[in-house]
C-alpha cells in the first residue's frame, strides 16, 4: 500500500497522507514518498494543491519508531534533508496550497499543515506542536511557520506549553484561516474551486513576492532545526520521552 496517494480532479491536485492505522505518522518511507509526489505535483498544470490525511487524522507527526534509528547520523541526515526539501518545495510551490485538517495535526504534522497558503480545519480538529513531549524541538520549519503566523513570543509559549487547540481557538490565534463544521476536505475542495475563478497568476505573484524574500529565513530555521534536533536526540530527556511514550506513561524529565 502506498503511504502517500495523489490524484488530480477538475484542475485541483490532491495529496493524501495514507497511513490511517498510524494516524498518518510520518516515517522515512512516507517522507520520501511525499517528496516524490510533491515534485510530481510541482510540474503539473493544476493551479491548486490540497493536502489532507486519510482516516481520522491529518497527521500525528513523526513516527516514534523512526526516532529509534536517529543515532545513525547518515540515517538522521537523510530523514532531515527530506523533511527540509518537503518544507521548501511546499513553501515555494507555484500554486495555491490548502491544508485540510481533520482530526489531529501534531508535531511534524502541524509543521506540514502550516506550509499552506490556506489552512482549513474542522471545528473539532486539534493542532499542537508537541515535540517537547519527547524532549525535542519543532522541525520541518515549525519555528518559522509559527513565527510567521503568531509571532515569536506567542510561538515560544505555544511550543513550551504543549498546547493542543481546537478549530475556533486555532483561528483566533491565526493558526488556521477557515474553521468549518463540514469535513475539512469538503470545505477545502469548495475553496479550491472558488480560487480557480480568481486571477491565480496574480495571486501566485503576490505569494512569491513574500516568499522569495523569506525563503532565506526559512533556510536558516531548517538548518538550525536539523542541528538542534541532532543534539537533542542524544539527551537523557529525549530517551526518557520516547520510553514514556512507548510505555504510555508520563515522562519524568531531568533537564539534561
Amino acid at each position: 500500500m502506498s503511504t502517500v496517494l495523489y490524484e488530480s480532479v477538475d484542475h485541483i491536485s490532491y495529496i493524501y497522507l495514507n497511513r490511517p492505522d498510524r494516524y498518518n505518522a510520518l516515517n522515512k518511507e512516507m517522507l520520501e514518498d511525499l517528496l516524490k509526489v510533491i515534485e510530481q505535483v510541482e510540474n503539473n498544470d493544476d493551479r491548486v494543491l490540497i493536502i489532507s490525511g486519510k482516516g481520522k487524522a491529518f497527521c500525528a507527526g513523526g513516527d516514534i519508531g523512526m526516532m529509534a534509528d536517529f543515532s545513525d547520523k547518515v540515517y538522521y541526515d537523510n530523514v532531515m534533508d527530506t523533511i527540509c526539501a518537503i518544507a521548501k518545495k511546499l513553501y515555494m510551490m507555484p500554486k495555491m496550497v490548502i491544508s485540510a485538517v481533520q482530526g489531529s495535526a501534531a508535531g511534524l504534522g502541524l509543521s506540514l499543515a502550516l506550509t499552506a497558503d490556506y489552512i482549513v480545519a474542522n471545528e473539532d480538529a486539534k493542532l499542537g506542536m508537541l515535540f517537547l513531549g519527547v524532549g525535542l524541538a519543532p522541525d520541518g520549519g515549525g519555528h518559522f511557520w509559527l513565527q510567521e503566523r503568531i509571532g515569536t513570543q506567542r510561538a515560544k509559549q505555544f511550543i513550551w506549553g504543549m498546547e493542543q487547540v481546537k478549530g475556533e481557538k486555532a483561528q483566533a490565534m491565526n493558526l488556521v484561516d477557515v474553521v468549518t463544521d463540514q469535513h475539512a476536505l469538503d470545505h477545502a475542495t469548495k475553496l479550491g474551486q472558488r480560487l480557480q475563478s480568481k486571477p491565480l497568476t496574480s495571486m501566485v505573484k503576490t505569494k512569491f513576492l513574500y516568499h522569495e524574500k523569506q525563503k532565506e529565513v526559512l533556510d536558516y530555521y531548517l538548518h538550525a532545526e536539523k542541528q538542534t534536533q541532532w543534539e537533542l536526540c542524544h539527551t537523557m530527556d529525549h530517551h526518557e520521552g520516547v520510553r514514556a511514550f512507548l510505555g504510555k506513561r508520563k515522562p519524568v524529565f531531568v533537564g539534561e
